[in-house]
């Protein structure tokens, strides 16, 4: 069985690759970031649609205009703030600053939660996170690779991979649903409807496109547009570290899912007790698709959410 295990460090009980994080980098975000009351933090879990986010804010907030995505890679236009380069990328920058982060809220700025700072927060369905989460590691020299799919879905399903749980991660943000500046997307809402997203994240943000501003940025923002972009397609990033000859880094998600891994992934009690907490979460949303066709099952008492001691943001 092909294996592969990678350098790593640990923080808050969280296990973070090593070729871009370090202990010190993690606690600067967590504990010393100097949070700006204008930053917009862009926060997924892992393959949850960080790298499209990072294109939508770069396009609002050029006006549409795609030359700055074109020209610069997305890691530095929306760097992540946990990341060993956040300091270089992120002290001296003009505000607003568009940053990154797969922080879980109990590790993230901590000044951010005291602040007037916005964030964006993405939940993708477990199910597909897993998919595209496989097919990364085994492109990527820097994650923990297992070739068998089952083994894989044990340890996503157990949070024993890097950057912890999909369940932690989520119910760490969706207690801060209901806060104003907080905006929660559901990455199938974004694939359905890419324009009525963008315009309900210009709300949020409170930046006023006109109609031919809006087009471009849905335009250049497209799976299309962004997969020959070199600048976001991570084509710069050397063989080596990134090998998109196992497998591209733009993906077409559901209509290349293998069914019997989809199968096998419901064989897991684990993951789909995270999948079936959704509508618990989310009652207020129209969530059609998000839970595939399996059945509801009653909450287990590991995943029910409480909420009563939560920071207000």
């Amino acid at each position: 069985m092909a294996k592969r295990i990678v350098k790593s460090v640990q923080y808050g009980g969280i296990t973070f690759p090593s070729i871009v994080h370090s202990e010190e980098s993690i606690c600067y975000a967590h504990r010393s970031f100097q949070v700006r009351d204008s930053d917009v933090f862009n926060v997924t879990y892992p393959k949850s649609g960080t790298t499209w986010m990072q294109e939508i804010l770069t396009l609002i907030y050029s006006n549409g205009d795609p030359t700055f995505s074109q020209s610069t890679p997305c890691w530095e236009r929306v760097p992540w703030v946990e990341h060993n380069a956040a300091k270089q990328y992120l002290e001296n920058r003009p505000s607003p600053r568009l940053i990154t982060s797969h922080l879980p809220a109990t590790i993230f700025p901590e000044k951010f939660f005291t602040s007037q700072a916005k964030a964006i927060y993405i939940v993708r369905d477990p199910k597909d996170v897993c998919v595209s989460l496989y097919h990364y590691t085994k492109m990527c020299s820097f994650l923990e690779y297992r070739e068998d799919f089952g083994e894989f879905i044990e340890l996503f399903s157990t949070g024993k991979i890097l950057f912890g749980t999909w369940f932690d991660h989520v119910k760490s943000w969706l207690a801060y649903k209901n806060e104003k500046k907080f905006l929660l997307l559901v990455y199938d809402e974004l694939l359905k409807d890419l324009r009525g997203s963008v315009l309900r994240i210009c709300e949020f943000l409170g930046k006023n496109l006109d109609s031919t501003m809006v087009d471009s940025v849905v335009e250049n923002a497209s799976f299309g547009v962004m997969k020959n972009n070199k600048m976001v397609n991570y084509t710069l990033v050397p063989e080596n570290v990134l090998d998109q000859k196992i497998s591209p880094f733009f993906r077409k998600g559901k209509n290349q899912k293998n069914v019997e891994k989809n199968l096998q992934f419901n064989e897991y009690p684990k993951v789909g007790a995270v999948k079936h907490i959704v509508p618990y979460l989310f009652p207020s949303l129209s969530l059609q698709g998000f839970l595939g066709t399996g059945k509801l099952t009653l909450l287990k008492s590991r995943v029910l959410l409480s909420t009563s001691s939560t920071r207000k943001i």
